[in-house]
């Protein structure tokens, strides 16, 4: 397993090692049209955006060519916007796209980078882009671009971040669709319209088996060779969501840290049993841990949810859209159906 660079555990609160389920799909929605003529986007007037960083972007026209971290680019595309290329992880070793990256067809997007600290300067100028769009886990910073290009890439286009850990779910979702119509999309597109029902679809059923199981506890974890980590639920919307939203009984740490960098509570694998939950959500990104190498860790083993087998996947880095989180919803519903909730009791 290739692991993840600590510096991703620790300032971005594994944000790097955060970050889909096969339950249907809803049709892409149409994109935003990227060939209309000089004339036509010059007849729009002048587009102007304020992202979360309070950075005002002004452009003669709507940008038509987006560039967009991984995760970023899958939201905006549910949304009808079609990036021009991408960065962050969106292809996997055996060349199938990342499950990060959504239903962007990586087949006509341009990689500028598909790994933590990758991003090819050159290559993003060689595309002309109008605009580079990422999320933000911490305050002001784009991810995945990596500290040492943001000089040259702040040269080459204006960027818009979209703040992601302290805001809630329905909100970061929501902006995402903003912006999206703001670069040309339509905000009111069957698809769109149809993800929308289907994400608070989703929602309800999650919240109708979280009132009907109030004992049904889950813990959301991902782990290194050297430690187990702990999600804290206010700093991740998706988890904010489900337990304060949705009554979802989620077991999370005291508040970490701030040598641990927030997010997460670090332990050893030989403390790993210091919570326990009758569910254990397991980060499922292919650069994380595996279930199978967890096993091999004795601490690990004897957890309940372990001996249970009530182990089921976390989507960490899912895109913000609807239709992103409906589907990550309606499989987490699918396996808490079938769980136990008197395994931490036995």
């Amino acid at each position: 397993m290739a692991t993840v660079p600590r510096r991703a555990l620790a300032a971005l609160g594994a944000a790097a090692l955060l970050g889909v389920s096969a339950c249907g799909g809803t049709a892409s929605p149409p994109a935003a049209q990227p060939s209309q003529t000089s004339s036509q986007a010059a007849s729009q007037g002048p587009w102007t955006w304020t992202d979360d960083r309070g950075k005002n972007v002004s452009l003669p026209q709507r940008p038509q060519r987006v560039v967009a971290q991984s995760a970023a680019a899958a939201a905006l595309w549910d949304f009808g916007v079609r990036p021009v290329g991408v960065f962050g992880p969106h292809k996997l070793k055996d060349g199938g796209r990342d499950p990060e990256v959504g239903e962007v067809d990586i087949t006509k997007v341009e990689s500028i980078g598909n790994v933590w600290g990758e991003f090819n300067v050159e290559k993003y100028a060689s595309l002309q882009p109008e605009l580079l769009v990422a999320g933000m886990y911490q305050k002001d910073v784009l991810w995945y671009v990596p500290e040492q290009s943001i000089a040259a890439v702040d040269q080459i286009a204006p960027t818009v971040g979209v703040q992601l850990s302290g805001t809630p779910l329905v909100q970061i979702i929501e902006k995402y669709g903003r912006l999206a119509a703001a670069l040309g999309a339509d905000p009111n597109a069957a698809p769109v319209a149809e993800a929308k029902k289907r994400f608070e679809d989703a929602s309800a059923a999650l919240k109708q088996l979280a009132a009907g199981r109030p004992e049904l506890s889950v813990m959301i974890v991902t782990g290194t060779p050297e430690s187990l980590y702990v999600a804290y639920l206010p700093d991740h919307p998706d988890l904010k969501y489900w337990g304060e939203d949705l009554g979802l009984k989620i077991v999370y740490p005291e508040r970490p840290t701030e040598s641990e960098g927030g997010f997460w509570e670090v332990l050893s694998w030989e403390n790993a049993d210091k919570y326990q939950a009758d569910v254990i959500l397991v980060d499922a990104r292919s650069q994380s841990m595996k279930i199978e190498e967890m096993a091999k860790k004795p601490t690990w083993a004897k957890l309940p949810a372990v001996r249970a087998g009530q182990l089921y996947p976390w989507h960490a880095a899912e895109r913000y859209s609807y239709l992103g989180y409906a589907k990550v919803m309606e499989e987490l519903k699918t396996n808490l159906d079938k769980a136990r909730d008197d395994v931490v009791k036995e």
